[in-house]
């Protein structure tokens, strides 16, 4: 099993990260404006992606943890091949005035094209979220950088 990381620095408090990873209307500020379902234990979140207004895909997930400014953990339950069983997990803590969110997409079972696409695109919407709680303006789908034909 393979799995992708990042790590960024966001000027702001763990429980604002918490929430703009957790809420709705977080989720829908820096991913895509289309989630929809419940961020509790046990729930399930919809998340679908469109371009130039035709829908492209998109992932259900299952929400296995939740710890208050510290921990989200999903499991893709529907979406791409290479996501189904996949992990999806936000690691929080503080560090001055930032907290570091440490990214893991988890348990790919191999390395391949989609993975490197995937990698990249975690990285656009970490940016997002970033840009969204510090300037209140993030760029979730379809306002997101595209990066090749996949979006």
């Amino acid at each position: 099993m393979v799995d992708i990381l990042h790590r960024v620095g966001i000027k702001s408090s763990p429980n604002e990260v918490y929430q703009a990873l957790t809420m709705r209307e977080g989720l829908a500020g820096w991913w895509t404006d289309k989630t929809k379902g419940e961020s509790k234990i046990g729930g399930a979140l919809q998340f679908r992606f469109e371009t130039n207004g035709v829908d492209i895909g998109g992932f259900n997930m299952k929400v296995l943890e939740l710890h208050p400014a510290k921990r989200v953990l999903w499991q893709v339950l529907e979406g791409p091949a290479e996501w189904i069983g996949t992990k999806i997990n936000w690691e929080l803590k503080e560090e001055g005035d930032y907290t570091i969110v440490l990214f893991k997409h988890q348990d790919w079972k191999e390395p391949g094209e989609m993975m490197h696409h995937c990698s990249t695109k975690w990285g656009v919407f970490l940016l997002s979220l970033k840009s969204l709680l510090e300037t209140g303006k993030g760029a979730p789908s379809p306002n997101d950088v595209k990066i090749d034909n996949w979006n």
